[in-house]
């Protein structure tokens, strides 16, 4: 078997490529933890809920009907 010289100049910039993009990617994550950590909701309360009452919410078209006098005169008036 033929014996090869040493690594080509192409393969060696890739591997600093590599090896840079690791580092770089290393310090997003520690980024990433140091945020998560810290929490970035002072409130403590989802915003995709806040201001919400539970129970029965109005109608936000206005479009309720509301139960009439006539109504209960329709039924034959039976109670």
């Amino acid at each position: 078997m033929a014996v090869r010289g040493p690594m080509g100049r192409g393969k060696r910039e890739r591997e600093r490529a590599r090896a840079e993009r690791h580092q770089q990617k290393s310090a997003r994550r520690e980024e990433a933890k140091v945020r998560r950590a810290s929490g970035s909701r002072t409130s403590g309360e989802d915003p995709d809920i806040a201001g919400i009452v539970p129970g029965p919410q109005a109608n936000p078209w206005g479009d309720e009907v509301l139960p009439d006098e006539n109504d209960q005169e329709e039924d034959g008036g039976q109670a």
